[in-house]
């Protein structure tokens, strides 16, 4: 990958291969426009097969054939799959989560706090880097892979979080009281009797092991990313896949799901601190369900930790028999990212593996290792990012939307869940989708990391618990012209879940101008003649209009949702979980309200509009077509070109683009 250059690449593991097949492989690559392989992220055993024994001759094959093609190499540290002998010298090496002690067998089944596994990825680490750090063809470094917690709830997690406590409240008193832990004679008198935290049961205080668990995570990628930099080169990166919850079609197989939310086991914002180039791995559902939305979501999540592009380290090829792309899909999700602001992709992977866990999550080639349509596809992009790409890498996007969403509020739902079918990223999915599907292009930022002042319109998908100090961040963004879009169980508790014991929603009930004390079972209840599901609060307007009102023999006497003038800006409450029409038609207020009118808008999903500027000062518009239908729009904008064609468009002019198709518009 030239500088410059768009990254196009896969994952690559000689190592799985039935046979050696490496020069072809990079021949077929090439042919593709492939510029990137990813190597040695998962295979500890083999660079270590012996405690102490190193052996890097897959590292070296890939190097010295990577230099002749002229690829470019990220090298992954091993750390995230530890070998066999390493669980066998020390059986604490494995995790004790909420099941117990993890058997030998999965990836991320470790306790990265343990000393002897600490000491033993130090040194396989320094032996990697040092080894292919001053290699010409390796550009940057992966630490570790999809790193989470791993529901560590060993002793010494056990021991670290107490002193946390200690340092953070400083007395049991202030700790009981913070708390509430009187309830059920869960109080102490002293430290040492801090009880086993895997027997808790009060949600505030679990909600702050699971914090701490989130920051030892962020905290080992840090001793990771510090130990590369004392091998790395200046130019070199370091980076990271950060992935998101995986939500599950059904079946309990890590395969059957895909990228849906928010990552419990891990704060992003924390996280990517230590990355000198941001990374993520983003899959999807395909075929007659591809919308689009996760790729969306993804990539502004990491694109907002630090405002900046990112690289897709890991994105869907073939894989399973629901996944495999109709014509034009990879290729419309290539683009999809994109859009979003990614300097490139990267496949998982290459090739589909012939034995082990997962065999059937296909690669670009299949099985039998020849080209197919999805390959011959993966070629048509690579064509095209050679020749438009300098247009395309490094979009700025100015978003003018940001969604917040919290980790802390997403435990919170776990203890205190409104709805067994509702989850905390249900919620934040049903306004991130709509605000999507509407074609208002929006940040997903993290409430830690959130700067009101670079934005008209926030919204809060149920951030139950808030500061003090953040709320009034809130209430100031509207007293000097914002607009707040808020749902349901937002502003409940404080950050230690401890309900506010006065007006809800605390702290904000004037900028809201309503109140309630009571919430419900929505069961026949309407709203504008729609169905509600899951939850309902009973909003009392206190100076605020009200924008529905339940359609209920009972509930008909209180709002649902609301809007309310105050300072210069606007606050809206939406009580209820409604249809998505209902939910567009008041984010299309509330952008009217904050001035928001992007051309775009005139537009809705299955045609999707982002957008931003390239590296040229040029304004950019990808206009992606999420159906098997061919849509005819008009165009919006003075005067186009098609990137992809060379075709001039100007405002008026009737523009078709075909099934899972898409138009790039260069303004000129």
């Amino acid at each position: 990958m030239k500088k410059g250059q768009l990254m196009f690449g896969t994952a690559y593991y000689p190592e799985y291969m039935p046979c050696d097949r490496i020069e072809k492989d990079f021949l077929m690559m090439k042919k593709a426009g492939i510029n990137t392989i990813r190597v040695a992220e998962s295979t500890w055993s083999t660079l270590e097969p012996r405690d102490g024994e190193f052996d890097f001759t897959f590292i070296d094959s890939i190097l010295k054939e990577a230099e002749k093609a002229e690829l470019s190499v990220i090298v992954g540290t091993p750390t995230y799959a530890v070998p066999s002998w390493l669980s066998q010298k020390d059986p604490d090496v494995m995790v004790i989560n909420s099941k117990g002690r993890e058997k030998y067998g999965r990836r991320q089944i470790f306790d990265l706090l343990n000393l002897t596994f600490r000491f033993h990825a130090e040194r396989v680490i320094r032996e990697l880097i040092s080894h292919t750090a001053q290699h010409s063809s390796v550009i940057g470094f992966q630490i570790d892979n999809e790193t989470k917690h791993y529901d560590n709830k060993g002793k010494e997690i056990q021991r670290l979080f107490i002193e946390y406590l200690k340092e953070k409240f400083e007395t049991p008193e202030r700790l009981n009281a913070a708390f509430c832990l009187p309830y059920w004679s869960n109080s102490i008198a002293d430290w040492e009797q801090f009880p086993d935290i895997t027997g808790c049961i009060n949600g505030g205080l679990a909600g702050e092991f699971e914090k701490f668990q989130r920051q030892t995570a962020s905290e080992y990628l840090k001793w990771q990313a510090d130990i590369v930099r004392e091998y790395k080169k200046e130019e070199q990166f370091i980076t990271h896949n950060l992935d998101f919850e995986w939500r599950k079609f059904g079946a309990d197989i890590a395969q059957d799901g895909y990228s849906y939310g928010v990552q419990p086991g891990i704060n992003h914002y924390e996280a990517a601190k230590c990355l000198t180039k941001l990374g993520a791995d983003i899959y999807h559902p395909a075929q007659d369900e591809l919308t689009g939305a996760e790729i969306g979501f993804g990539g502004d999540s990491i694109r907002s930790l630090k405002y900046e592009n990112y690289l897709i380290l890991e994105c869907q090829a073939q894989a399973f028999k629901y996944w495999t792309p109709y014509p034009g899909q990879l290729r419309l999700q290539a683009y999809s990212h994109l859009a979003s602001g990614a300097d490139g992709i990267s496949y998982w992977n290459w090739h589909s593996i012939h034995n082990g866990f997962e065999t059937y999550w296909k690669g670009l080639l299949s099985h039998d290792l020849e080209e197919n349509p999805t390959y011959d596809e993966a070629c048509r992009i690579g064509r095209e990012w050679s020749e438009i790409g300098d247009h395309l890498i490094h979009l700025e996007k100015t978003n003018q939307t940001a969604l917040l969403v919290d980790n802390h509020s997403m435990t919170s739902f776990q203890w205190f869940p409104v709805d067994k079918d509702l989850s905390y990223n249900d919620v934040v999915r049903w306004m991130y989708d709509s605000l999507y599907e509407m074609n208002i292009e929006c940040d997903v930022v993290d409430v830690n990391g959130l700067d009101p002042n670079k934005y008209k319109i926030i919204v809060t998908p149920a951030l139950y618990c808030a500061s003090e100090e953040f709320l009034e961040k809130l209430d100031m963004f509207v007293k000097r012209g914002g607009v707040l879009v808020s749902s349901f169980k937002s502003f409940v508790a404080d950050e230690y879940f401890s309900v506010y014991a006065d007006t809800q929603p605390h702290r904000l009930h004037e900028c809201f101008g309503m109140s309630y004390n009571q919430f419900t079972e929505p069961g026949k209840a309407k709203i504008k003649n729609t169905p509600l599901k899951y939850f309902a609060e009973l909003l009392t307007v206190k100076g605020a209009e009200s924008l529905a009102d339940y359609e209920h023999k009972y509930w008909g006497k209180y709002a649902g949702i609301t809007r309310n003038a105050y300072g210069c800006g606007t606050a809206y409450y939406i009580g209820c979980y409604t249809e998505k029409t209902v939910l567009k038609e008041i984010l299309k207020r509330a952008a009217v309200d904050a001035g928001i009118r992007e051309k775009s808008m005139e537009y809705e999903w299955p045609v999707i509009v982002r957008q931003g500027k390239n590296q040229y000062g040029k304004q950019i518009h990808y206009v992606l077509n999420y159906s098997e239908e061919e849509q005819k729009i008009r165009c919006v904008w003075k005067k186009v070109k098609d990137l992809l064609t060379g075709e001039l468009s100007q405002e008026g002019d009737t523009i078709m683009i075909m099934d899972w198709d898409l138009k790039i518009f260069e303004e000129v």
